[in-house]
């Protein structure tokens, strides 16, 4: 699992490189801001007429027309963040299975007292179900009590791994408007010094400044809404899995205190 977010990662920042070589290639020719600005707004026409546009052309463009230091901080908490979504998706989709029939074939096997054949299957299934429900086996002979508050205990280690690296996509969710936003005011300052460069209150020079200032903070908020939706798929999976292991956990205890009940009596 390590080594897939790692190559997600690596894979999307070398896309992310890219881009912003690219950028700086079309910005890198000019001494002055107004300068750059004119120079990839008729890059983005010539890229146009070449190739007809579309959404691909038109990010690439916007990403060129802001400011590249913080867009590419943005684009990086993009980046980060996906990674983290992208692992989280795949871990808690491996770790769903069918509860209901791993519960009943534990069942069915505790009810042959065949308690060994009933770890065996835990052992042999992945997921968190499995493993508490392993756990809970372990403890067969003790007393009900010890074997709840070790279902318990381990299933609280479980929803922690469950959570892993959700920190982190909050934290991308977070910080990708406000480093927009952060953008957005440094493009002012800038917008602001070339008028007084130009020493006149020009239309299209506050016009174009302000543009420019402005797409860090639309970056920004798209980054975060895509987070967001990543995120809030991930929080339901994580929901639906505690809510399995808590039934399961209950359904357990059942089958070991009829199995309990069987023996002593």
């Amino acid at each position: 699992m390590k080594r897939f977010f790692v190559l997600i990662f690596f894979s999307t920042w070398i896309m992310l490189c890219t881009a912003v070589t690219d950028s700086t290639q079309a910005v890198s020719t000019s001494d002055s801001t107004l300068v750059a600005e004119e120079a990839s707004s008729e890059l983005f026409e010539e890229l146009e007429d070449e190739e007809g546009g579309g959404v691909h052309q038109m990010l690439k463009t916007k990403f060129i027309e802001g400011n590249v230091g913080f867009m590419s901080v943005v684009a990086l908490a993009l980046v980060v963040g996906l990674a983290f979504c992208i692992e989280r998706i795949v871990y808690l989709t491996l770790s769903e299975i069918n509860s209901k029939k791993l519960l009943s074939d534990i069942d069915a096997k505790l009810n042959a007292s065949d308690v060994e054949g009933a770890k065996q299957l835990c052992r042999d299934t992945r997921g968190p179900v499995a493993s508490i429900c392993y756990q809970g086996l372990l403890r067969i002979h003790d007393h009900l009590d010890s074997i709840e508050r070790s279902i318990a205990s381990y299933g609280s280690v479980q929803a922690a791994n469950l959570n892993k690296g959700c920190s982190w996509i909050s934290l991308c969710i977070t910080i990708a408007p406000s480093l927009g936003f952060l953008g957005t005011v440094v493009g002012m300052v800038m917008a602001f010094d070339n008028i007084r460069l130009a020493g006149d209150i020009n239309a299209s020079i506050v016009a174009e400044g302000m543009k420019v200032a402005l797409i860090t903070t639309v970056f920004g908020i798209i980054v975060a809404l895509i987070l967001q939706l990543f995120y809030s798929f991930i929080l339901s999976k994580i929901e639906h899995l505690t809510s399995q292991m808590e039934e399961s956990a209950i359904t357990l205890l059942d089958a070991i205190t009829c199995y309990k009940s069987k023996n002593n009596g």
